[in-house]
């Protein structure tokens, strides 16, 4: 139920923009976790919490469309020029790419640098024992 709706706020064509995405995300991800903070969820929380790192990778990838920009933006990131030629360049699908490359690119410590939620920190912060 809360998987269907991360994949509805996650889609790669709903328009969304980053900062309206984020809030939604950090709104929905609190309340679910915040609804079953009794329950013991740990370890479904970790494999949804990955598998939501991954749509966001695949949404910030949908977002620079062309090769020039997955370049530059790749480089930005930290990745060598002639690593970031070869992955901007790439004829992978979205989800093969947020899977793979994009994990390198933009690690759990730079999406939560850029203020993506993390439904474990929200576990650990509200998980009443």
């Amino acid at each position: 139920m809360f998987k269907s709706k991360l994949k509805l706020l996650t889609m790669r064509s709903n328009g969304m923009g980053y900062e309206r995405r984020k809030e939604v995300l950090h709104n929905a991800s609190r309340g679910w976790v915040n609804y079953f903070k009794y329950a013991d969820a740990k370890t479904a929380l970790q494999g949804l919490d990955e598998w939501l790192r991954r749509r966001i990778r695949m949404c910030i990838w949908k977002s620079w469309k062309l090769p020039r920009t997955r370049v530059r933006n790749l480089i930005k990131c930290g990745i060598p020029q002639w690593r970031a030629y070869q992955w901007g360049n790439s004829s992978k699908g979205y989800w093969a790419v947020a899977g793979s490359f994009m994990k390198v690119a933009a690690n759990n410590r730079m999406l939560k640098l850029a203020g993506y939620p993390s439904l474990m920190e929200y576990y650990d912060r509200y998980h009443r024992i």
